[in-house]
């Protein structure tokens, strides 16, 4: 009989405690499942009067921190052509991905932002019309710096930045040298793009972050915090110039690495 009783206690203890694993097993599965994954995709789209080349600083801090950066080449063609290719890029992501935009890349990512794989956008120092709005629009909207150094449009309709004014007015806390490389990689911008509205502004619908450059002498902070406040976006001013990306990587990954964890 106490042999008999021995197994019925031991055969309780063994059903509590597959009772107790079960109960520890579901409930950490219900938080794997609840608990939203850091999106580790990024793609960065440059602007006007530069290139894809700008972006290095920022990539490397990302991609050691564990980011899969992608950098897209705008042609600068038109606004379509430069949505078109930022798409193919998102294309390519193995799923959410945080979209960043400089400049008149944010323009650009305003609309390629409807991409069912962009998660969220950073506007970086960038441009952030709505529905119905163009970029020039809103360059209108405060007088330029007297270090402004964008020239008109020439004949074939392709808008340069002077070069006697570029590391002041567009590089002005990198060296000299490297402003010099960056003027002299720029990419050729129609101008047609500043003037192409919006048709679906992809900040509506998605979470915005926005860096507002405090010494930007190409687009005047006040423009930056203007569109950032309209749109509700979360704002982070950082102290820096228009190309903040170049000079302050760290500060402008943090805003990134908030926006792939929200």
């Amino acid at each position: 009989m106490k042999t008999i009783a021995l197994k019925e206690q031991l055969n309780r203890y063994f059903m509590f405690a597959v009772l107790i694993f079960s109960f520890l097993f579901a409930t950490a599965s219900s938080n794997a499942q609840t608990t939203p994954s850091q999106i580790k995709n990024v793609v960065l789209v440059h602007g006007a009067f530069a290139d894809g080349s700008g972006w290095k600083g920022l990539y490397q801090v990302l991609s050691k921190k564990g980011y899969n950066v992608t950098i897209v080449q705008n042609p600068l063609s038109s606004l379509e052509d430069d949505v078109r290719v930022t798409n193919l890029a998102l294309d390519k992501q193995d799923g959410p991905t945080i979209l960043v935009g400089h400049s008149w890349g944010g323009t650009v990512i305003t609309e390629a932002g409807n991409h069912p794989k962009v998660a969220a956008l950073v506007y970086v120092a960038a441009l952030q019309p709505d529905n119905g709005e163009t970029s020039v629009q809103w360059l209108m909207t405060a007088p330029p710096a007297p270090e402004n150094g964008v020239l008109s449009p020439d004949d074939k309709g392709v808008v340069y930045y002077d070069k006697a004014k570029f590391h002041a007015g567009f590089a002005g806390d990198i060296s000299k040298e490297d402003a010099d490389f960056m003027y002299a990689s720029q990419g050729a911008f129609y101008a047609k793009g500043f003037g192409t509205p919006i048709t679906k502004a992809a900040w509506r619908n998605k979470p915005s972050y926005g860096i507002v450059a405090t010494e930007d002498k190409s687009i005047s902070p006040e423009i930056e915090r203007a569109m950032y406040k309209r749109s509700n976006t979360k704002i982070t001013e950082i102290n820096g110039s228009h190309v903040v990306f170049i000079s302050q990587p760290e500060a402008v990954a943090k805003v990134i690495i908030a926006a792939s964890k929200k």
